[in-house]
């Protein structure tokens, strides 16, 4: 995993804060200098929060975890939705569904509503219905493909938060606070870092700059998919020489040894007791 240098920061543009007028006084230690009115982001600070940020990420997706990532602002979307797919994590770009993790179930109903849908269209339930019925079921999947066909794959709540844009997506962040999820966000200079537990300082509208982050944090959880595959692997080809054996076959392979050497140990206290007796 590489985090990218002080110079791939400054190219990208991570830089660029907001204007000083609408900066957050609570992003003062990740703010090197003011230039022409503009907050200018301490990159050497941005460098080492996202390594730290891209360390915790890597032992999520290592355990096998998920992480859902949030980002509903224009120039982040597409770089999420691909960058997410990439490592099979869900994500949501469309608008944020108020009350998605605080009423997990109420969204996984909806998700098993869309599967529904396609099973009736599978089965020949779909071609029984008039016209109008099925107009309705296809807009009705439509719209819930468009929000939620994303986290289809979600069936517990996400082990963290990625969040691109702390401020337009606040009620995603509450919630996650509310449940004790951990959030790892870009924070741009107009934004509160307090309820954020991995801040990763950063221009967070400038398309490039998403993308240098998101490729830094999405490629170190590749790495942890990777290695967790090569574990198993290795523990299965363990398991297959013996040495992984399961616990009761192991405990049953132990007393298949102790009922063997059961005769030895009773003829030792004979051969002992042997002269005593003449």
């Amino acid at each position: 995993m590489s985090t990218p240098n002080f110079d791939q920061l400054l190219e990208a543009g991570c830089h660029f804060g907001h204007l000083k007028r609408k900066w957050n006084p609570a992003m003062a230690p990740y703010i090197f200098m003011e230039r022409n009115g503009i907050h200018i982001i301490d990159l050497y600070k941005t460098a080492a929060k996202l390594d730290e940020a891209a360390n915790a990420l890597k032992s999520i997706a290592k355990s096998g975890k998920k992480v859902l990532f949030v980002a509903t602002k224009k120039q982040a979307k597409q770089v999420v939705a691909d960058k997410a797919q990439a490592i099979g994590m869900p994500y949501v770009i469309e608008r944020w569904p108020g009350g998605m993790l605080t009423n997990f179930p109420t969204i996984r109903k909806a998700v098993k509503k869309m599967t529904a849908i396609d099973k009736m269209t599978k089965d020949g339930t779909f071609d029984n219905l008039s016209k109008r019925e099925k107009l309705q079921i296809t807009r009705q999947r439509a719209k819930l493909e468009k929000t939620l066909g994303s986290i289809a794959d979600l069936n517990r709540l996400p082990s963290a938060l990625f969040v691109v844009d702390v401020l337009k997506e606040r009620i995603a962040v509450a919630e996650a606070n509310r449940l004790g999820i951990p959030v790892f966000a870009m924070v741009d200079t107009n934004s509160d870092p307090s309820d954020i537990d991995f801040v990763i300082p950063a221009n967070d509208d400038a398309s490039k700059s998403i993308e240098l982050i998101l490729d830094t944090v999405c490629g170190a959880m590749a790495e942890g998919i990777e290695e967790r595959k090569v574990e198993k692997v290795d523990t299965q080809a363990a398991g297959e020489n013996g040495e992984g054996a399961p616990r009761k076959e192991r405990r049953r392979v132990s007393r298949g040894a102790k009922t063997e050497e059961a005769p030895a140990a009773e003829e030792a206290p004979a051969a002992e007791e042997a002269p005593a007796a003449e």
